[in-house]
């Protein structure tokens, strides 16, 4: 009851900070997907250390991003993570987790004055690279295959970002439904070069099937750009719903990170 009421003064608090925040600029959601594939969304690196607090285990991962843009509507890319895993009773392990690629293919874009509506189509491939044969394991052993919908509605004054999936797993794995909701708002007048502070409130969540149920997340963040190709971000995910079973339930994610666009 009394984590209940905690979660409930966390969100209450940052959404009366968000409403009552007015400003002129905005960047990417940390975690959810952005359907804007320019600037720092483009050629560069992304990189973020994800701190994962569960009952039983406390875990590190340090993924790396390499987005390329083929053209300003066609983004290809891959993800390698490193993990770092320290389960009570075991050993700790450490080593490359399962690789992604992905293509991302803007399907509709629709620009107004300072606002713009955007969606693309985000097809996501999963490696199972990451050791699964040790206890506990790096990866899945299993090839996945998402299919996701990105919108985004954009303003000078805030930005409402929508993320929808289908995520189909091999090797016996249950599907998921993925789905994403964010909402970001500045908090210093647009300049330029950028020199951005940008608050954003997310709802991260995984439909399991099978059986094994929900996960929902309260993602709270904030992101400082800095001139046109830096950017640092930092949120936290706590847990709302988490149907997993005891011996994976998250107490917690931290992620900080940083992108930077190379040319």
């Amino acid at each position: 009851m009394i984590l209940k009421k905690k979660k409930a003064h966390i969100l209450l608090a940052f959404i009366i900070l968000i409403i009552s925040v007015k400003g002129k600029a905005q960047g990417p959601p940390i975690f959810t997907d952005t359907p804007i594939m320019l600037g720092l969304e483009g050629r560069g690196i992304r990189t973020f250390g994800n701190i994962i607090s569960k009952e039983n285990a406390n875990a590190y991962v340090q993924p790396v991003v390499f987005p390329f843009n083929i053209s300003t509507k066609w983004q290809v890319g891959a993800m390698a993570p490193f993990i770092s895993i320290s389960p009570d009773g075991f050993d700790s392990r450490s080593g490359i987790g399962d690789v992604r690629v992905f293509t991302k293919y803007q399907i509709y874009k629709k620009d107004g004055k300072a606002k713009t509506l955007r969606g693309l189509i985000k097809l996501t491939e999963t490696f199972p690279t990451g050791n699964s044969t040790t206890n506990p394991g790096l990866g899945t052993g299993a090839y996945q295959t998402t299919l996701s919908l990105v919108n985004g509605y954009v303003t000078t004054k805030y930005g409402i970002y929508g993320e929808f999936g289908y995520n189909v797993a091999g090797n016996g794995l249950p599907d998921n439904f993925v789905y994403n909701i964010a909402v970001g708002y500045p908090l210093l007048p647009q300049k330029y070069p950028p020199n951005q502070l940008n608050l954003f409130l997310e709802l991260n969540g995984s439909y399991v099937f099978d059986q094994v149920g929900n996960n929902l997340f309260l993602s709270p963040g904030i992101q400082y750009i800095v001139g046109r190709k830096l950017l640092f971000e930092s949120g936290i995910q706590i847990p709302l719903d988490d149907s997993a079973p005891i011996d994976q339930q998250v107490n917690y994610i931290l992620r900080i990170g940083t992108r930077i666009l190379i040319f």
